[in-house]
């Protein structure tokens, strides 16, 4: 019957699942934290040096406060 489809199915999910639920512990034990930026885009690219280079660390946000004020 159509019921015998659900044990093939179940497995095939799972092995589906496994790469995102991976690479949330990974970047975790990599990188510090649980996620990571998609870079693929050219503006995206800018923004994450942007971000780099005002406050040293892109995937804490902050606010006004950590750009420097110009004399």
């Amino acid at each position: 019957m159509w019921f015998e489809i659900i044990p093939a199915f179940s497995i095939v999910a799972v092995c589906l699942a496994i790469p995102h639920v991976a690479v949330f512990g990974l970047n975790k034990l990599v990188n510090g934290n649980a996620f990571r930026r998609d870079t693929v885009e050219r503006y995206d690219r800018i923004f994450y040096q942007r971000d780099w280079r005002i406050t040293g660390n892109p995937y804490q946000p902050t606010g006004l406060d950590a750009i420097p004020n110009e004399e």
